[in-house]
């Protein structure tokens, strides 16, 4: 294996990348606002504010508590990750780290998240340990988001496919990363071809990094990490689950829990598959779609995808730019 970690790589250029990704993030809130409030027009804009006051403060309270739930809980996940690459901090500190890095969410592939990995180098944590704790926590949440999705499979025949390859993807990949051999092998022939100065070796180096931070990643998919791992993300992606079938009830369009839930775990995985920057445009046109297939007509459908939203995703995202503040002071 290659002896050298993955820093130089994570930390070079640091700074030009994180204005990169803040710029990024400023540009999906530009889009977000103009896309929203194009809905809000489509669908009627006296009737969208109408549902919103329906909704009412006490209600948007508690779906925001579901929504901290959710981040509090993939903290701890996020904390054990860590732990089990050898790779412990202590609490305060990684707090701020791992919500700092929510200001960064609506980069493309939520990669500007990997901003943790700078906040927590001086502090001890090699960028492959919290690079490999990255990419668990993303395959622990599109398991648990494919669970939820399950739910609802037998009545959005569909969605059957979709979901299907991607839990396919995700076998595939967790029966690779524990293929030592061919990791290594790969590691020992990138390492090779980068020491020759052959044509490609600056990616043949990037491969071999690669190569490390997965046979990290690995180590968080031992049976009990896995298990860990899947039910934390289970519980945190459904208390988010549940603030949306809340916020239906109270618009005075109630649906039953699994539907509710299968329709923002479906949404949710349709919008981090496409890889746009938070799944803007995909969630919110596949959580509408669902919404009218039930029966909800156009306003209370963009009130409801538009309320969840806000208080899912951007809430994340104003929570992260708090925290980033407070680190950067």
């Amino acid at each position: 294996m290659s002896a050298a970690p993955a820093e130089t790589s994570e930390t070079a250029g640091a700074p030009a990348r994180l204005h990169r990704a803040v710029r990024a993030v400023l540009w999906s809130v530009v889009v977000a606002a103009v896309g929203y409030l194009g809905l809000s027009l489509w669908a009627g804009w006296r009737d969208v504010t109408a549902a919103v006051v329906q909704v009412g403060p006490w209600v948007l309270l508690g779906v925001l508590a579901l929504s901290l739930a959710n981040y509090l809980l993939r903290f701890v996940r996020w904390g054990r990750y860590l732990a089990l690459l050898d790779a412990p901090v202590p609490w305060r500190i990684n707090l701020d780290a791992y919500f700092a890095g929510f200001a960064l969410t609506t980069s493309p592939g939520k990669l500007g998240e990997t901003l943790r990995s700078v906040l927590l180098k001086p502090h001890g944590v090699p960028p492959a340990a919290s690079l490999a704790a990255f990419f668990a926590e993303r395959a622990s949440d599109l398991m648990a988001i494919l669970v939820l999705a399950a739910i609802g499979l037998w009545s959005y025949a569909p969605a059957r496919p979709v979901v299907g390859l991607a839990l396919l993807f995700i076998v595939v990949a967790l029966l690779l990363v524990q293929w030592t051999a061919l990791i290594a092998a790969i590691d020992r022939w990138a390492l090779a071809r980068a020491a020759r100065g052959a044509q490609g070796a600056r990616w043949a180096k990037l491969l071999s990094q690669l190569c490390e931070i997965v046979l990290h990643f690995r180590r968080c998919f031992s049976l009990p990490a896995l298990g860990m791992g899947l039910g934390l993300g289970l519980v945190a992606w459904l208390a988010e689950g549940v603030g949306f079938w809340w916020l239906l009830a109270a618009l005075g369009h109630p649906l039953d829990l699994p539907t509710a839930v299968f329709i923002y775990a479906f949404a949710m995985l349709i919008g981090g598959l496409s890889f746009l920057p938070g799944g803007l445009g995909g969630s919110e046109a596949v959580m509408i779609a669902l919404l009218a297939m039930h029966g909800l007509p156009e306003a209370a459908a963009v009130t409801a995808t538009l309320l969840c939203r806000l208080a899912t995703l951007w809430f994340a995202v104003a929570l992260g730019a708090a925290f980033m503040a407070r680190v950067r002071q």
